[in-house]
């Protein structure tokens, strides 16, 4: 070797440094160093999940295991499991439904530590009532405007109570773009219209957030976070799964491209600023050739099986050394079963295609 290659700065990097010893050559210790984790998470963690709908999946998987997932507005043994899911119970910590953008989980927050929270913002459909930042935890509605208060005060003492109960919560970011109610100027999970409401009634305004907003949101929550527990602990990730569609005059995979990048990038502004935040690479696992992906089903969009279990044997090999993730690898060949199934409002977006 010259002496000018000796000198050089990336001479002494580990094998994991390079594509061909850590990508092409799959060596497993390039693998294990795919995540190093910045501070220890054992199955005892309390921990709180919350989340783009790729998070159902870390939810529903680390509960298997037997790790400490905070469960609120738990109905288990009441409803059938099925109909549970339905009305959003056990996808999460509390009964939130998909959280797809930073600002709106900050929002979430604020409003679940203010002593005087804001009314809720009330949909209509077919003489029923929906929670607009929750619309699909009562897919079939309620029936006045009084039931969706109580529901959703009922619900914030739920999240305030997980919250104080956290020493790590994992969220997951999922989208950039999103709807503002005009009137109240808070963030929605899905336009009116999709599921409940109007664009007459109850206007909204599209907004796509750029890396500067979804970095103080993020830093923003995180000190909210920090003020109820001073130790508490936040992983990030970034879900794999593209947009369904966009409200912007891209094409949607460009969209798609640019929302999961300003996400990545914001995830790794937070890590350069907070010792106390780190992330855990989904998004890579599942999109990227590095465990033998891209992982999805057949429609290029919803993470496969075995997507989802190199995603949690990751997560067990970084913090357990090694246990075994639950989930089946082996799927049983129709495109349904190649997916592992979580409730997402935005592939409803799939209807207005024209």
């Amino acid at each position: 070797m010259s002496g000018s290659s000796q000198n050089s700065p990336y001479a002494d990097q580990p094998s994991h440094a390079f594509w061909r010893t850590a990508v092409v050559e799959q060596r497993p210790e390039t693998i294990a160093k795919l995540h190093q984790p910045r501070f220890d998470l054992t199955p005892q963690t309390a921990i709180m999940t919350a989340g783009s709908c790729f998070a159902q999946h870390l939810h529903r998987e680390l509960s298997g295991l037997g790790w400490h997932i905070i469960l609120k507005e738990d109905v288990s043994g009441r409803l059938p499991d099925k109909v549970a899911a339905r009305n959003g119970y056990g996808q999460y910590s509390a009964r939130y439904g998909n959280i797809y953008t930073a600002r709106q989980w900050l929002e979430l927050i604020r409003e679940a530590l203010s002593a005087t929270p804001p009314h809720p913002i009330i949909w209509t459909k077919e003489d029923r009532f929906y929670d607009a930042l929750r619309p699909s935890a009562e897919p079939t509605g309620l029936a006045c405007k009084d039931d969706v208060a109580q529901a959703r005060s009922a619900h914030l003492l739920a999240v305030r109570e997980a919250l104080h109960e956290a020493h790590c919560v994992i969220f997951t970011l999922g989208l950039t773009e999103a709807w503002v109610d005009r009137a109240t100027e808070r963030t929605l999970p899905t336009a009116p219209g999709t599921l409940a409401g109007n664009m007459i009634d109850t206007p909204a305004d599209f907004v796509n957030f750029c890396y500067e907003d979804v970095l103080s949101d993020l830093t923003e929550a995180r000190a909210l976070l920090r003020s109820i527990n001073p130790e508490m602990r936040i992983l990030l990730t970034v879900s794999p799964v593209p947009l369904t569609a966009t409200a912007t005059s891209s094409h949607v995979v460009l969209a798609s491209a640019a929302s999961k990048a300003i996400l990545r990038a914001a995830c790794d502004g937070m890590l350069r600023r907070f010792d106390d935040v780190d992330y855990f690479p989904s998004y890579e696992i599942i999109t990227s050739p590095v465990l033998g992906g891209p992982f999805f089903a057949t429609n290029c969009r919803t993470p496969s099986r075995d997507g989802v279990a190199k995603v949690m044997q990751v997560f067990a090999d970084s913090y357990t050394g090694g246990q075994t993730a639950k989930v089946n690898p082996t799927s049983t060949g129709s495109p349904e079963d190649e997916a592992l199934e979580v409730a997402c409002e935005e592939m409803l977006l799939e209807a207005f295609a024209k």
